[in-house]
């Protein structure tokens, strides 16, 4: 029977052609299946009927199964009709079909003879064969071998289930003959071929290791002996066969995936990807799309490289399929969007490409060929009209691998020990030149500097061999950057409470040795920042961020992390103690990237604030949601409630370690209402403000609340509006300028922004609000005492406070006839609103904006440098203090 797709298939692959010819009734029986993928469905039928009476039939009829899926798979792939995904889920579903009917037909054939293996309570086991490499990862090529592992969870002995005699077996034995039967089933090679060709070689201890092993066997092995190379294998394990494989993965994931930076997972990749270049090159397989530079295993290290790294962290990366991770690794910022979508092409081409080599002959290789007759038929498999333009399209392709995978797998430093500051770090004492070293780095204070080191060596001195040698080679360079950056020595002092804190775990020390662009980065931080040093030697796993600098440099996709934030918390449902870590770590990873985009100078002052703001947005809605999901009880399946912030939330103005200004609200009938969401409130509450070891989430002020710290926890939307109206004091009306909804029940958001607006425009005598605002400015006044001689950017007449009272009384005053006011938009914008209705001249708004900005610039670089206080001579910022005080006088006349 001719077919245009069979004809394709004759001309591309000699193994099809030969098939074809040797059984052209095969063609026939196929022809009506290629409209559509061969599905798992197909496959099992074509098994189960007529049923197998015996081991020879089956095993027959397995390998003409393997016969029709590789003619019909093949043909569609050719002609276009069957994409990457479809060819290797097709080739997957085959070994899963072919595994679980051998795998039914010889433990039937097994029990009968010597009884069902039970564990020690008499509950039947059944084996569970794990699928590793791309079989694991449901990515199987077409002619590839699987990697299998078999296991049983517990030990025991067979037991009959009636009278028949038997002759009982261990658990170990039955499984171990069940094993070498299912391999000869897949892999013998008979006059119909081979189903599988089954590589056991990863299982513990390998060739020497039993065929199959327990559950405890199993995990006593990864504890005890694991190796790196095998935590790589284990990430695409996947249990194909048999039940409780919750309890393989819960023995699993922490071998694969550490909870803690894995930085010596780059250094295991890298030294086995170094070995697979070194075999490359000795046995000359530069042309192979697998191995050699810029093939599939590069791409797939690229990967898992994260993977083991971060898994133990984001749970989105513990996937297999290597283009399901690139995409993970995108979305949680490890890698560029255009660096997913070159290796994402690539992987597909280099696959595509595999199975073309592979449909020549049905062999197992993924090298290109030498003669010419392949590699005409390669480029007509390919669609191309000739081996050269493939050759070409192959080379880009991988050049592009080769960059992206360079880029994660940099070599490290060279020795530290030639450094030129090295003889400073040595500790040799009265070294005479040590003095000229230090001041030439940088540092004006060398006695300073030798004191920290030593320090800093005699602590060490009680750590392991091993670590010493890593702190020595991160020394040097380490002075060296840092002498670079404002105030050295400050910075070294820093620096060396860091190591200090992390001495003990020599993998940080490893990344900072060997990664300089990451000890770089560091250096910035802790020169900008104690407070951020303060914040990364509190959470050294934050050391983590620096190695990945694409995704601490780039602008946050809010509602991405948002899912990524959700995913993680789902992981944990139901361990409270894990989320609320989960939620600072989130927190402070997000901290650090912002804080890092600002010492490059990418963020404006407003950015920052605005970043900061939808930081905590976020971390509430989630805190929310959690803490109604933990309430023993509750009458509803979501909250009639909702949270409201003021103050620098409120107007989107936070800083890095602002509290949060907050007010409870609910619009709940339900009798039983006030009392649920005062729990609700007060779990918030602490979720919020418990100090665990991974620190704080938010310190939080409820004050702003009516009737202050005497009032209820939480209130009414009707007791809230009523308060509003007729009992709040102006001060509070003030605060409500810049109050907003923030999360929770978004009709009562509404609900509060109409009353918001309602209350703002209402109609109030300008001299009485004048005075009732200054004196509320003089009380604050009061409350911060300055006596230092400098300007206080705050809190001093001419600065932040006096601007924000001139918005908030023209907010007031004149909201009723330019309803514009109302809006939460910030003091810039409502100044320049007032200038627009001439309520401020225009000119001395739009100044007062540019003092506003700049005070605010000047107060966030002085608290970021550690300052308790933003003071500054006063000298400083005459012209701007002057323009805050001609608004002031012009607004409130005092």
């Amino acid at each position: 029977m001719s077919h245009p797709a069979f004809d394709r298939v004759a001309r591309c692959s000699r193994y099809g052609n030969r098939l074809l010819a040797a059984q052209p009734q095969l063609a026939a029986a196929v022809a009506g299946q290629l409209g559509q993928p061969f599905g798992r469905a197909m496959m099992q039928a074509y098994l189960a009927e007529p049923p197998c009476s015996d081991e020879a039939t089956l095993h027959q009829r397995m390998r003409q199964l393997r016969q029709r899926v590789w003619l019909a798979t093949t043909a569609r792939d050719l002609a276009g009709d069957a994409d990457l995904a479809e060819v290797m889920a097709t080739w997957s579903s085959l070994a899963e079909v072919c595994i679980t009917a051998a795998l039914d037909f010889h433990h039937a054939a097994l029990a009968a003879r010597h009884g069902e293996p039970r564990d020690e309570q008499g509950r039947p086991q059944r084996m569970v064969v794990v699928g590793m490499g791309k079989l694991g990862g449901d990515e199987l090529n077409v002619s590839s071998d699987i990697d299998l592992i078999y296991l049983y969870p517990e030990e025991g002995h067979t037991a009959a289930d009636d009278a028949v005699p038997i002759r009982p077996l261990s658990n170990h034995e039955f499984f171990i003959r069940l094993g070498r039967k299912l391999t000869a089933a897949l892999g013998e090679n008979t006059a119909n071929g081979y189903v599988f060709r089954v590589d056991l070689r990863l299982r513990p201890w390998g060739d020497s290791g039993p065929f199959a092993m327990g559950y405890a066997m199993l995990e006593d092995y990864l504890v005890a002996q694991g190796r790196p190379w095998e935590r790589y294998a284990w990430i695409k394990a996947r249990p194909l066969t048999g039940a409780r494989h919750d309890e393989l993965a819960q023995i699993v994931r922490p071998f694969v995936f550490r909870k803690y930076l894995d930085f010596g997972a780059f250094a295991a990749i890298r030294d086995l990807h170094v070995q697979i270049r070194r075999e490359v090159a000795r046995r000359e397989m530069a042309h192979d799309i697998k191995l050699g530079p810029g093939g599939i295993r590069e791409i797939e290290f690229t990967a898992q490289v994260f993977q083991l790294i971060r898994g133990g962290r984001i749970t989105a990366l513990q996937q297999r399929p290597t283009l399901t991770v690139l995409a993970e690794l995108v979305r949680t910022g490890l890698i560029t969007a255009d660096a997913q979508q070159e290796l994402a092409s690539a992987y597909d081409f280099l696959r595509r490409l595999e199975h073309r080599i592979q449909y020549l002959d049905d062999a197992q290789t993924q090298r290109l060929p030498d003669d010419a007759e392949s590699q005409a038929m390669l480029a007509e498999a390919t669609g191309l009209a000739e081996y050269a333009a493939l050759l070409r399209v192959l080379d880009r392709h991988r050049n592009k691998v080769t960059r992206h995978f360079e880029q994660v797998f940099a070599a490290p430093q060279t020795d530290q020990m030639s450094h030129p500051l090295a003889v400073a770090c040595s500790g040799i004492a009265d070294d005479p030149t040590t003095e000229t070293l230090l001041q030439n780095a940088g540092y004006d204070d060398p006695s300073r500097v030798v004191e920290i080191l030593d320090a800093l060596r005699d602590g060490a001195a009680r750590l392991s061999e091993s670590t010493q040698l890593r702190l020595n080679a991160l020394l040097p360079p380490a002075l060296e950057i840092i002498g670079a950056q404002r105030n050295p020595v400050a910075t070294l002092e820093r620096f060396a409470a860091l190591m200090q804190a992390i001495s003990r775990r020599s993998t940080y020390l490893a990344l900072l040795a060997e990664y300089p662009a990451a000890l770089r980065q560091l250096a910035r931080l802790l020169a900008a920042s104690p407070w951020a040093a303060q914040m990364i030697t509190r959470q050294p796993q934050l050391l983590d961020e620096l190695i990945a600098p694409q995704s601490l440099l780039s602008t946050p996709d809010w509602a991405q992390l948002a899912s990524q934030l959700r995913d993680e918390l789902d992981a944990h449902a139901g361990d409270t103690e894990e989320q609320l870590d989960t939620l600072r770590r989130f927190k402070h990873v997000q901290t650090l990237r912002l804080l890092a985009q600002d010492v490059a100078g990418r963020l404006s002052v407003e950015a920052l604030s605005d970043h900061l703001s939808y930081l905590a947005d976020l971390l509430l809605a989630e805190t929310l949601a959690r803490c109604w999901a933990g309430l023993k009880t509750h009458h509803r399946e979501e909250p009639r409630f909702a949270v409201i912030g003021y103050g620098k939330l409120g107007g989107k103005e936070l800083g890095y370690a602002s509290d949060l200004d907050l007010v409870f609200l609910y619009d709940d009938d339900d009798e039983r209402a006030q009392e649920i969401y005062a729990r609700l409130s007060q779990r918030i509450n602490t979720w919020l403000g418990t100090v665990t070891p991974v620190g704080i989430l938010y310190e939080t002020d409820l004050r702003l609340r009516p009737d202050g710290a005497s009032g209820l926890l939480v209130s009414s939307i009707g007791a809230f509006r009523d308060y509003q109206l007729h009992h709040a004091w102006t001060w509070e009306h003030q605060a409500l300028t810049r109050a907003r909804f923030v999360c929770g029940d978004a009709a009562i958001g509404a609900d509060f922004e109409t009353l918001r607006r309602a209350v703002l425009c209402l109609p109030r005598d300008a001299a009485r609000l004048r005075e009732e605002v200054l004196a509320m400015r003089e009380k604050m006044h009061a409350g911060h005492v300055n006596d230092s001689g400098l300007f206080d950017i705050k809190h001093d007449r001419g600065g932040i406070v006096d601007v924000e009272f001139c918005v908030q009384y023209l907010v007031l005053q004149h909201c009723a006839a330019h309803p514009g006011l109302a809006d939460n938009l910030g003091n810039i914008a409502l100044l320049k609103r007032a200038g627009a209705a001439g309520l401020v001249p225009a000119p001395l708004a739009e100044a007062a904006a540019d003092a506003y900005r700049e005070l605010r610039r000047q107060q966030h670089a002085i608290k970021l440098s550690g300052e308790r206080y933003a003071r500054v001579p006063l000298p400083a910022l005459e012209g701007v203090r002057a323009t805050v005080s001609a608004l002031r006088a012009h607004v409130l006349g005092g």
